[in-house]
């Protein structure tokens, strides 16, 4: 497995956040850690890059543990987020060139110009991150984390900020890039139209526990509990969300 989570639990003072959370991600699968907001998606996507510590429960990445094998772990993955901050006074060149020293990028400036002109903001190369739009943002974090041809790529809610087309586009340079490459994806958004396009299985959290996982047709028949022939998680996610803490688990 590439990525294993055994009994992950997360307490912030009486809250439990992460509530003893299991699950597997193969290599090469594009999976969906999805919910309700206050699911735990983002905590634990916090804990695998090892930004905050556990409570309880161990995480595995490429067969090692970040507490004994952190830098060599951190190396091959990389991470997004539209809600992350680059230094603003910085141009995205500028920006992107640091981070590529970080990771040790060979030919840094051909791989940098390569991502601007995949997601479609090379003409922006020489303008300061204040000056950019939201959605311009979370396409130079895209360019960021594909900088070290990671093997594993976790994103949060990638597409938060884009319009429609935009959104489509990355959604669809993402799916080239991960076939092109084999890259692992452990993927978080609130869109489920996204999620069934972009994910192989899903991992449906609720009040920080597991409540479903599978394909997402396979989700949408066990928690509608009818025999629909396509996905709904759309309306799945709306059953969901609608469940208090104890009926999150009945299933």
């Amino acid at each position: 497995m590439l990525v294993t989570v055994e009994c992950l639990t997360k307490i912030y003072g009486g809250f439990k956040a992460v509530d003893d959370v299991s699950f597997v991600v193969q290599p090469g699968e594009v999976a969906g850690l999805v919910g309700p907001n206050g699911a735990g998606k983002t905590t634990i996507i916090h804990i695998l890059l090892g930004l905050i510590s556990t409570n309880a429960g161990a995480v595995r990445l490429f067969g090692k543990s970040l507490d004994a094998d952190r830098e060599q772990i951190l190396q091959r993955l990389n991470f997004t987020s539209p809600y992350m901050a680059f230094p603003a006074r910085l141009t995205v060149l500028e920006n992107l060139r640091v981070f590529a020293l970080i990771y040790n990028v060979r030919n840094p400036a051909q791989k940098i110009i390569e991502l601007l002109e995949r997601f479609g903001i090379e003409h922006l190369k020489n303008k300061p991150i204040s000056r950019l739009s939201s959605g311009e943002t979370t396409r130079v974090g895209l360019c960021k984390a594909f900088l070290n041809n990671p093997e594993l790529l976790l994103l949060d809610e990638p597409t938060a900020y884009l319009d429609l087309q935009v959104a489509r586009q990355v959604r669809d340079v993402l799916l080239d890039l991960q076939r092109s490459r084999g890259t692992t994806i452990l993927y978080t958004s609130h869109n489920m139209h996204e999620v069934q396009r972009m994910c192989n299985r899903v991992i449906f959290l609720s009040h920080g526990r597991v409540i479903a996982t599978g394909t997402p047709i396979e989700i949408t028949r066990k928690i509608l509990k009818e025999d629909r022939a396509s996905p709904a998680l759309d309306e799945v996610f709306i059953r969901i969300a609608g469940r208090g803490p104890d009926e999150a688990i009945s299933n």
